[in-house]
C-alpha cells in the first residue's frame, strides 16, 4: 500500500486543503446521514440562508469590480470567466445567458472552463492543475487589454483560475479574482479580489453547495449590473431582450407595453417598423419618431434608451 509520504506533492496539497475554510470538517454534522430527510433538508436550507449575508459583506468590492468592468466593455472589451469544475460551469452558465437576456453577441461574454466544453459534463483529468492551459485558452480567444477576466475558484488556489488572472493582468486586461477563502492566491493575483467567506460545507469540501451559491450570486451581479450600466435595460425592463422563441416574443410585447402603455395594435406596428427591436420600438412610441430615426438616436447614445429619449425630446 502506498502512503502519502511516498507522494510529497499530495502531502503538501493535503496540508494546504486543511487550512482552507471551504474544506473544513464539521464534527457537528458527522452523523448527518443518520438524521431524517426533513432534518437534513432543514439543516441544508439553514446553511444556504447564510450565503446572502456573506455576499453582502463584500458589496463594495463587487461594485468596484462592476464599475471597472463596465468601463472596459463600454470601450469594446469582453467579459471572460475562467474556472474549473463547478466554478467553470457557473461561468459558462452566466455567459450563455447574456445573449438571450441582453442581446449581447456570444463573443462579448465568454465562459472558459478547464478542459474545454467536454468538462461541462465530464471531469477532465488534471485540467484544473495547469496555469498554462488557462494562458492557451485566453490566447485562443485573442485576449486584449480592453477585456475583463474573472478567475473563479472556491478554494482560491486553483492553478487554472490563477493562471488565467496572471496571464490577463500581464497583458493589461482588467482582472477579478472571485474565491470563498480569506487570503487566497487568486484574490492576491487579481486587481479586484472578491472573497465571499461562506464557511465549511454541509458535505466536507463539496463546494458546489454554499460556495457555488455564493459564486452564482456574485456572477449574477457582475453580468446584470454591468449590463444595466451599459444601457441594456430601461428601468428594470430588459429592453435588449432577443426574441428567439415564442415566450421571448410575448415578453418583448409585454416589455413595450409596460414601458409605453401603448395598445396592442400600436405595439405590433412599432415592432414591425423596427425589425422587432424592443428598445427601438419603445423609442418610436415614446418620442414619436420613425424607425430609422430611432436607430440613429440610439446609436448616437451608445444604446442608452434614456439618453436617446432626452435627445429626441430636445430636437
Amino acid at each position: 500500500m502506498t502512503s502519502t509520504a511516498d507522494h510529497p506533492h499530495y502531502a503538501d496539497l493535503r496540508a494546504e486543503l486543511d487550512r482552507l475554510t471551504t474544506e473544513a470538517f464539521r464534527p457537528d454534522l458527522a452523523e448527518i446521514d443518520r438524521r431524517s430527510t426533513l432534518d437534513i433538508a432543514r439543516t441544508m436550507n439553514d446553511e444556504d440562508a447564510t450565503v446572502p449575508a456573506a455576499v453582502a459583506r463584500r458589496l463594495p468590492e463587487i461594485a468596484a469590480a462592476i464599475d471597472a468592468t463596465a468601463a472596459r466593455m463600454a470601450r469594446g472589451g469582453r467579459l471572460v470567466y475562467a474556472g474549473a469544475g463547478t466554478a467553470g460551469r457557473l461561468g459558462v452558465l452566466d455567459a450563455s445567458e447574456c445573449p438571450p437576456t441582453f442581446n449581447t453577441d456570444p463573443s462579448e461574454v465568454l465562459g472558459l472552463i478547464a478542459g474545454g466544453p467536454s468538462a461541462l459534463v465530464t471531469a477532465v483529468e488534471g485540467a484544473e492543475d495547469s496555469k498554462e492551459f488557462a494562458a492557451e485558452d485566453l490566447t485562443a480567444i485573442g485576449l486584449t487589454e480592453r477585456d475583463t477576466v474573472v478567475g473563479v475558484s472556491a478554494s482560491g488556489r486553483t492553478p487554472y483560475a490563477i493562471g488565467a488572472v496572471e496571464h490577463a493582468r500581464a497583458r493589461g486586461a482588467l482582472t477579478i479574482g472571485l474565491s470563498c477563502n480569506v487570503g487566497s492566491a487568486l484574490a492576491a493575483a487579481a486587481e479586484h479580489g472578491i472573497e465571499i467567506v461562506v464557511g465549511p460545507e454541509l458535505l466536507t469540501g463539496s463546494t458546489r453547495l454554499k460556495a457555488g451559491t455564493a459564486q452564482k450570486l456574485v456572477l449574477n451581479m457582475l453580468s446584470t449590473i454591468t449590463m444595466i450600466r451599459l444601457g441594456k435595460t430601461y428601468g428594470n425592463l430588459m429592453v435588449d431582450v432577443r426574441a428567439s422563441n415564442d415566450k421571448l416574443r410575448a415578453r418583448s410585447r409585454r416589455i413595450v407595453a409596460l414601458a409605453t402603455g401603448a395598445t396592442d395594435a400600436e405595439i405590433e406596428t412599432a415592432l414591425a417598423i423596427t425589425d422587432g427591436e424592443v428598445k427601438n420600438a419603445i423609442l418610436t412610441l415614446l418620442a414619436g419618431v420613425d424607425g430609422p430615426t430611432a436607430a440613429r438616436l440610439l446609436e448616437a447614445s451608445d444604446g442608452h434608451l434614456r439618453a436617446a429619449l432626452e435627445a429626441a425630446r430636445a430636437r
